[in-house]
């Protein structure tokens, strides 16, 4: 399970993402790879991992914004409010973000040690997300017939967790009422 979610985390860091410049920058020289030069205001498409470190010297901010409580907030009303045995769509991002989110927000905490209302708040949020999406996806796992709108809701680390809870819980089904064994 580790290995599986740290090769999306992976592929989430060399994803491709929007940015636009806030100031003008000359061309930057990488090992094998340049970006730039930028021009305020313009937008780019660059690796997640090289626009983390321009966000950070100021150079560019995401074109979508990264996950705040805010964000947070909307996605967990949506998934409570969700008509019983339905499950609302989150952008296929959504777990390498949060992750990401609350390691930040854990990080500025030695900084503002004021913001841990905000943490907890956050991480409150977060399990309550994941707790209400699990519930629903066990009950998807344990159905018979999936339609492709319904999964193409969950997120790749969902259908992960989807795949070997159906194979767990259709293994299970089969063997339940064998007469394998009975005399």
């Amino acid at each position: 399970m580790t290995r599986k979610i740290k090769k999306l985390d992976f592929c989430y860091e060399n994803l491709l993402v929007k940015v636009i410049a806030d100031s003008d920058h000359p061309k930057i020289e990488l090992v094998g790879l340049s970006v730039g030069p930028f021009k305020q205001g313009n937008e780019y498409e660059i690796h997640y991992w090289i626009a983390k470190e321009l966000v950070t010297s100021n150079i560019v901010h995401f074109r979508n914004g990264e996950l705040d409580s805010t964000k947070l907030y909307k996605i967990q009303w949506r998934e409570r409010n969700q008509i019983a045995g339905q499950i609302s769509e989150l952008p296929r991002e959504f777990y390498p973000k949060l992750r990401r989110y609350l390691f930040k927000s854990k990080k500025e905490l030695s900084l503002h040690p004021e913001k841990v209302r905000d943490y907890d708040k956050a991480t409150d949020l977060a399990w309550d997300i994941v707790n209400s999406r699990l519930k629903k996806i066990v009950t998807l796992s344990s159905g018979r017939n999936q339609t492709d709108f319904i999964l193409k809701k969950l997120t790749n680390e969902e259908r992960f967790i989807h795949q070997e809870l159906g194979r767990i819980i259709n293994n299970w089904k089969e063997h339940i009422l064998s007469f394998e064994g009975v005399n």
